[in-house]
């Protein structure tokens, strides 16, 4: 099982969007093991959405759909 999320920190005003296979592991690794780089920096994180893929080609699919304009406008719809 594959899943794409989207962060959002209010007090930067900020998203961050990825996928994963262990969501679990790395929604801990953002919030709190990861020592660098750019989720490091705009803690603290909101999950504001979350969608679950059988395969990876489709958890990255929508990881890269969500990062285009298109998919910014539904990301700020859901704010």
């Amino acid at each position: 099982m594959f899943v794409t999320y989207v962060l959002y920190s209010a007090t930067f005003n900020k998203i961050y969007v990825g996928f994963t296979s262990d969501l679990i592991s790395r929604f801990h690794s953002h919030y709190s093991l990861a020592k660098s780089g750019y989720t490091v920096q705009y803690r603290p994180w909101k999950v504001i959405y979350v969608e679950f893929f059988v395969m990876k080609s489709g958890a990255m699919k929508r990881e890269k759909e969500l990062k285009s304009s298109r998919g910014r406008t539904f990301i700020k719809g859901l704010l």
